[in-house]
């Protein structure tokens, strides 16, 4: 019998890849490359908050944004809010706003430790009020100091699975950064896989954000295996340009990456319809 294969997941641009430019050049860089949308990153660039300034972005260069990264960075912690409750809230209106469907979270940091005694049950109050967002919780990496000492600033820990929530973001360049198999976070989350961030990685205990493909993670091998597990979200590409020397290396860079996730979702498109295990490199 033939399958019928699913509808490929879109892929996004992060608007972190663009970093140290603007929102406002990612939605020109993904029109111009042709990605199927944006994960906005909530970030001090006042147009990332900005609901009205944004959907004249949309507008203007017909590129939607299918994700919204709430400000969980260490970074963004006077985004919006001190309150990290609020800056959720807010990132869910936000996405509801620009027709997102979801909103990426990190687990809380270590300190946070009123936010972390209530996150569980904080996060299911925000999905009863906001129903068409899923609030995807993303796995992150311990830090490595002196001695190879692990710090893990997260609670309950960087690996979200261990805790359990409704839904996950799978980072496979944290994984690489946590030495972690992304095929086993993948597995852990089951069901409840709702988003990818897909940038390779090296598994040399840092977060490297590397073009798919440059790295050593599975990157192929995982995109290959997502109508088997029957995922439904979306792949935002977070990938590292902040040292590039120009705007068409970075494009160049992003245009790569995009090649690669779409040549591997082709992939695991044909295995579907039945024409057999074609090579990971194809």
């Amino acid at each position: 019998m033939t399958l019928t294969p699913p509808t490929p997941p879109s892929v996004l641009l992060s608007t972190s890849s663009v970093y140290p430019e603007s929102t406002t050049a990612a939605f020109e860089i993904a029109a111009r490359l042709g990605y199927d949308g944006l994960e906005l990153m909530v970030w001090s660039d006042a147009v990332s908050q900005d609901a009205g300034a944004l959907q004249g972005l949309i507008r203007h260069y017909g590129v939607s944004v299918g994700s919204v990264h709430a400000p969980c960075l260490l970074v963004t912690q006077r985004v919006w809010s001190r309150d990290p409750w609020e800056r959720l809230r807010r990132a869910a209106r936000l996405a509801e706003t620009l027709g997102a469907s979801t909103v990426v979270v990190h687990p809380p940091f270590a300190w946070q430790r009123d936010y972390a005694r209530g996150f569980a049950e904080g996060l299911s109050t925000l999905t009863a009020e906001h129903p068409g967002i899923r609030f995807a919780v993303e796995n992150m990496y311990p830090l490595r100091g002196i001695g190879r000492v692990e710090v893990v600033p997260y609670s309950p820990g960087w690996d979200p699975t261990t805790a359990g929530f409704d839904a996950y973001t799978l980072d496979v360049s944290h994984c690489a950064a946590a030495q972690t198999d992304c095929l086993g976070m993948a597995d852990a989350m089951g069901a409840r896989l709702a988003h990818i961030h897909l940038g390779d990685g090296t598994g040399r205990g840092r977060d490297e954000h590397l073009v798919p493909g440059r790295g050593t993670q599975p990157c192929a091998e995982l995109l290959h295996s997502l109508p088997a597990r029957g995922f439904a979200g979306a792949i935002a590409l977070e990938v590292t340009t902040r040292r590039v020397a120009n705007r068409a290396e970075r494009e160049e860079y992003l245009r790569e990456a995009l090649e690669f996730t779409r040549r591997h979702l082709a992939v695991a498109g044909e295995r579907v319809r039945g024409h057999g295990a074609l090579p990971a490199d194809v």
